[in-house]
């Protein structure tokens, strides 16, 4: 892999932004270390295990969201790429329609890592239930791991709209996204002044393509004043909290009445506003940082694996606590001095862990070389992603656990349960991947 790596840096064109490739690194790098910190396992009166929040015990340390809830720069990453890699795929194929082979092209990544994941877990599910139960912590495991997931659906919605989003950028430029953010804020008015049931779903789409629509922005150079954007983002989320009806958190709380995250409201898109603005202003100093071959290597050894390392990073982390509980070691209450002590302990610990299923399984997320073929069938492609998409949120809502009970949870009207979220997502899959290949 070291010799790999070491080919792909020294091969990397003069043209490439590596500083997009950092900010994919050290977005998905922060999404691990904040769960790793926050997660607070221990043990109530009965001696059952409790999964807690240390941002819920201690909520003078929500404010640390504002910097650790690093999401939309991955999603800001995200436009920038689908941008340069449609435009590319158009060009290669002479203006002919690349729908089928864009989807493919950009999914082989994600998917395939993805689905691997949901394939260990299911059938370790499958077998816990089968042989008659399991301890209280695999529950509540089975029930976690598959939670990060939802990130990857809005992700597959933003791939899915990349082509009508970047013909709206293309035409009207930051009136498109000035567009979708109108859409965001129209839709909490209606949650929150009128009362409208329902409306505030809509700004899972609204809220994350208009960050999505920042990167289409940035592959075109037409970010110019960040520091105007930086300043506007965290002055608009400072009001919303301050003054209306929006949490502090930018991550989800338990017990909370309006989340900031599920659904997102316009305060969420604020503090994405202010990310990408921040992130932008240190752009020059950070580019001048990469074109040092050591630093070069570690981005791209980090951005092979990093999809992986996602996936698996809970299951690393809930490893460790099971570790500590079978060799007897307390389990200290959250936030306490014993707790904190603990922590360095247990997040090297999840980093060995996670790094020994990055070996295992990283050969899933190796990239496969995809030609823009023409005869694709967009319609299959789109059918496919749709699919994929609500098969993959599902599951992040209904977790593995009961798989053959039934167990279920609400997606959007419709009820889902755990296998049929898996049928979904793998019969998603298999039509991306065909019609990418082929015409239907």
């Amino acid at each position: 892999m070291a010799s790999d790596v070491r080919v792909l840096a020294e091969n990397t064109p003069v043209t490439r932004d590596r500083y997009m490739d950092l900010l994919r690194v050290a977005s998905l790098g922060t999404v691990v270390l904040g769960h790793w910190l926050m997660a607070a396992v221990s043990r109530d009166d009965a001696g059952q295990i409790q999964l807690g929040n240390l941002l819920a015990e201690v909520p003078e340390l929500q404010l640390l969201t504002w910097a650790l809830q690093i999401m939309p720069v991955f999603f800001f990453v995200g436009g920038f790429s689908h941008a340069l890699s449609y435009r590319s795929l158009e060009r290669k194929s002479g203006g002919a329609k690349v729908y089928a082979a864009f989807l493919r092209a950009r999914l082989q990544r994600l998917l395939r890592p993805t689905m691997v994941f949901i394939l260990v877990w299911g059938a370790a599910a499958l077998a816990l239930q089968l042989i008659g139960g399991s301890p209280h912590l695999a529950d509540v495991t089975l029930r976690l791991v598959p939670q990060p997931l939802w990130f990857i659906g809005i992700y597959l919605a933003m791939v899915a709209f990349t082509p009508p989003l970047l013909r709206l950028h293309e035409r009207y430029g930051w009136g498109a996204f000035g567009g979708l953010v109108a859409a965001a804020a129209a839709v909490d008015l209606l949650r929150f002044a009128a009362g409208v049931p329902y409306v505030e779903f809509l700004n899972f789409a609204f809220v994350w393509l208009a960050v999505h629509q920042l990167g289409f922005l940035r592959a075109d150079g037409r970010i110019r004043m960040p520091s105007l954007l930086a300043v506007a983002g965290v002055a608009g989320a400072a009001a919303l909290v301050a003054f209306g009806p929006y949490p502090l958190s930018m991550v989800g709380m338990p017990g909370e009445k309006v989340s900031n995250m599920a659904p997102p409201t316009f305060a969420l898109l604020c503090h994405g506003l202010w990310l990408v603005g921040a992130v932008e202003l240190v752009r020059r100093p950070a580019a001048r940082w990469l074109q040092r071959p050591g630093v070069w290597r570690t981005v791209v050894a980090a951005n092979g694996v990093s999809m992986t390392a996602f996936l698996w990073h809970l299951t690393a982390m809930l490893g460790v606590y099971g570790v500590l509980i079978g060799l007897g070691v307390e389990l200290p209450a959250p936030a306490s001095a014993a707790w904190w002590a603990q922590v360095p302990l247990r997040m090297a610990a999840a980093a060995v862990l996670t790094a020994l299923l990055v070996a295992a399984f990283r050969g899933f997320e190796k990239p496969v070389p995809v030609a823009a073929r023409t005869g694709g069938s967009g319609p299959v492609a789109a059918l496919g992603i749709t699919l994929c998409l609500f098969g993959v949120l599902g599951l992040s809502m209904v977790g593995f656990g009961d798989l053959l009970e039934g167990r279920s949870a609400m997606l959007i009207a419709v009820r889902v349960t755990a296998p049929v979220a898996v049928g979904m997502a793998l019969a998603g899959w298999f039509l991306v991947e065909r019609a990418g290949r082929r015409g239907l």
